[in-house]
């Protein structure tokens, strides 16, 4: 019987996963460590470090009951039946699999501390994403590092969570992925995880397998919703070159019961912890294996992104007289998504960079995004020298209002569902003219813009012309 949890990382995953946990589960003790003493912090405040809709309600009814956040991590370790680790997993950027390959330095890491202060045996459940095999790297850790009388069981238990949606997901998962040793130390330890998730998941939906299953079906879940992304953003091209509508097409495609209207949404790129990250694990692994048409096959869904958000940032320019140099953009929206912080991957960035290159002088708004992440983001060069002032050229505001004011053109790269509600008469009135929107989520009502007097662009369809405002009369 799981009497205590501990979960190492207290991130996007380790949080609100135990969380929810401690919810469920009232008579198990759930304690969440981090070596960061400012996200423990966090975590122990008002203000939490991860922002997803209900994560507050949840943290406030356990904490302090059974739901614990600390950085006194040997302790934990010692006095826990089951030990989560939920630390960071990022694509390496330097070595052997650069820009490729995950980076393990976390995970093991981990692993050592489990074994040098474990004195008690322990289940060890991997949850941040890894490569497959990495749970036997786990386990050859343990065991060359085993106290006497001291055994472990590591099972992978990967996580699907939807970011901004993550406490649903959590409470009403489409399944519980649990994969160990097919031994029967190794389905005892499956067993008891099981008996934790049974507390409000119906058996049914979860699922055990083997410990390399398990790890690739969470890889493969990934590259096949990454790709699906893709697949719609290269008709997107397509639809804006031939005047189809992609949402007219994505429809047509969605009623099709073999494939289903998930994921089918045009935008400029898919962000995101998961994602690229994972499909270029898969890449990586591709390769490793010598299979390197499979490698190419999933590179290629990595670069459809790229391209997207390339030839996104592309039109703008191009449609303001092939020259943003000078000119005030107001970008709305810079996480990956609605509903969450995260800026991973997000497809701002490389918007965002792409104008500033040209010279552009952004302004910046987006409700939950503070702007030392945003300039950290931005200023992330990956070593190569930029030619722009990230400090001297981007402004942030509070309100999407102020960020519009006296700016050429509106940015559209998250779809925040405040921006379906803003006066945009009022914004159009106090911008230069012509005044210009991009919509990169295909989220605004084009026929009614136009009607304002925006010049409206919209990811997955032609320009027409006849309906924006003759931009030639504004032109001296």
């Amino acid at each position: 019987m799981v009497k205590k949890i501990c979960c190492i990382g207290a991130g996007y995953v380790g949080g609100p996963t135990c969380s929810v946990i401690a919810l469920k589960c009232p008579d198990i003790t759930v304690t969440v460590v981090d070596k960061s003493e400012m996200r423990i912090n966090a975590w122990n405040s008002n203000q939490l470090p991860v922002y997803e809709p209900g994560l507050d309600e949840v943290v406030k009814e356990c904490r302090g009951r059974n739901l614990f956040f600390t950085t006194e991590i040997d302790t934990a370790i010692r006095e826990a039946d089951l030990i989560f680790i939920s630390v960071n997993t990022p694509t390496k950027n330097f070595g052997f699999g650069k820009g490729r390959a995950a980076d393990l330095r976390y995970i093991e890491s981990a692993g050592r501390r489990i074994a040098e202060v474990a004195q008690t045996s322990k289940i060890v459940v991997e949850k941040s994403t890894v490569p497959v095999r990495a749970a036997e790297s786990i386990n050859s850790i343990l065991r060359a590092n085993t106290k006497p009388g001291v055994t472990f069981q590591v099972l992978s238990n990967p996580e699907f969570l939807a970011e901004g949606s993550a406490i649903n997901d959590l409470l009403h998962p489409d399944r519980i992925l649990i994969g160990g040793d097919q031994t029967q130390e190794g389905k005892n330890a499956i067993q008891k995880l099981c008996s934790v998730y049974k507390r409000w998941i119906p058996e049914n939906k979860i699922l055990t397998m083997n410990t390399w299953s398990s790890e690739l079906t969470k890889l493969a879940a990934n590259a096949f919703l990454a790709q699906r992304i893709s697949a719609i953003n290269s008709i997107s091209a397509i639809c804006e070159a031939t005047g189809a509508d992609v949402s007219e097409v994505a429809h047509g495609i969605g009623t099709d019961t073999r494939i289903g209207p998930k994921f089918l949404t045009a935008s400029v790129g898919f962000g995101g912890s998961c994602f690229q990250k994972d499909v270029l694990n898969i890449v990586y692994l591709s390769e490793c294996l010598n299979l390197p048409a499979v490698a190419a096959f999933w590179y290629q869904v990595i670069e459809m992104n790229n391209f997207q958000r390339t030839r996104f940032a592309r039109r703008i320019t191009e449609n303001m007289f092939n020259t943003v140099t000078g000119k005030n953009i107001a970008i709305f929206g810079f996480a990956f998504k609605k509903n969450t912080g995260d800026t991973r991957e997000s497809p701002a960035i490389y918007v965002c960079k792409h104008l500033l290159e040209e010279g552009a002088n952004l302004h910046i708004y987006d409700p939950k995004v503070e702007r030392k992440q945003i300039i950290l983001d931005l200023e992330c060069t990956d070593g190569i020298e930029d030619s722009y002032k990230v400090e001297d050229q981007v402004l942030n505001f509070p309100c999407p209002y102020q960020a519009a004011q006296n700016t050429h053109a509106i940015v559209i790269c998250t779809e925040w569902d405040e921006f379906l509600e803003l006066d945009y008469k009022k914004i159009y009135d106090n911008m230069f003219k012509p005044a210009f929107v991009f919509d990169g989520r295909k989220m605004l009502p084009t026929e009614r813009l136009q009607n304002i007097g925006f010049h409206v662009e919209t990811i997955g369809v032609k320009t027409n012309r006849k309906q924006n405002r003759n931009i030639a009369d504004y032109v001296m």
